[in-house]
């Protein structure tokens, strides 16, 4: 797939992954209609893409709000006048064990993780329809192929992302869209120490766990955007980002209901992923 001259649909463009995924989509000439909630971080993101000779528009959205999200392709239409691409990058992460968990606590994230993505993708699937090549990216994680303690609600959003994106890819098999579910491993970004905390725990031990766990996020967001695109390019059903991903999914695959058993055991010994339980490591 070419992207010059395409225009994409870019969620989560503030920050992380979702502005060096706006960096490296400028510099391969595709127009951007960039999304967030933070109007600060899409405009950093906007004035870092702008002079790369595209058009470009900021939409600042709460992908949780259903109205925003069905008036978006008209907006995106007014600019633009098409488009081609939608990536659905933005996402949030939640701290604390399912007892320690609110039904709100529940329902936040899966309104911005997994729902947002829905909306989204009923929202521009009819005009993606109209094009001569259209794609749609979905951010699982490495959380959508296995399953730790601690992560109720993330893990049940990425499975949903998952699954969602492997039924859409099946049922547009003879269209003109393609359809790629990324499962990153851990990519720095913020998106850990920014986590928000469940109602049985106070916000200052999700931050500090945050923090200590952005130690151990080695992958360079711009790295994970460039294998993102390459996705896109080369209408790739999936992508696994980073060594730790390519091996847990190794590990799942051979070990699909012991798994959590080695992985403690490896984490025992090497202090890699003491912190699972908390904090996610993606997006």
């Amino acid at each position: 797939m070419k992207l010059e001259g395409m225009t994409a649909v870019l969620t989560g463009a503030g920050s992380g992954m979702g502005a060096e995924l706006a960096v490296l989509l400028a510099a391969r000439g595709t127009n951007l209609a960039l999304v967030d909630r933070n109007e600060a971080g899409l405009d950093a993101t906007a004035a870092r893409v702008r002079s790369n000779r595209i058009r470009v528009s900021t939409h600042v959205l709460d992908i949780a709000d259903g109205e925003g999200v069905a008036a978006l392709p008209a907006a995106v239409q007014a600019i633009h006048g098409k488009s081609d691409i939608l990536i659905n990058n933005a996402g949030v992460a939640l701290a604390g064990r399912f007892d320690q968990m609110s039904h709100e606590d529940f329902k936040w994230l899966m309104d911005i993780n997994f729902w947002g993505a829905v909306r989204l993708t009923e929202a521009f699937l009819p005009e993606l329809r109209t094009r001569r090549a259209g794609h749609i990216v979905f951010l699982s994680s490495v959380f959508g192929i296995v399953a730790p303690p601690g992560q109720t609600a993330y893990v049940a959003s990425k499975f949903a992302i998952r699954g969602f994106a492997e039924s859409l890819r099946h049922e547009l098999a003879e269209s003109r869209i393609g359809v790629t579910v990324v499962h990153p491993g851990g990519v720095a970004t913020a998106i850990a120490r920014s986590a928000k905390a469940s109602a049985g725990m106070d916000q200052a031990t999700a931050t500090a766990a945050g923090k200590s766990f952005e130690k151990m996020l080695k992958t360079p967001a711009h790295v994970a955007a460039a294998k993102i695109l390459h996705g896109i390019e080369t209408d790739a059903p999936r992508v696994l980002i980073g060594n730790d991903a390519r091996m847990i999914d190794i590990i799942q695959r051979l070990m699909p209901v012991k798994y959590w058993r080695l992985m403690k055991r490896q984490a025992s010994s090497a202090k890699s992923l003491t912190t699972i339980p908390t904090l996610p490591p993606t997006d």
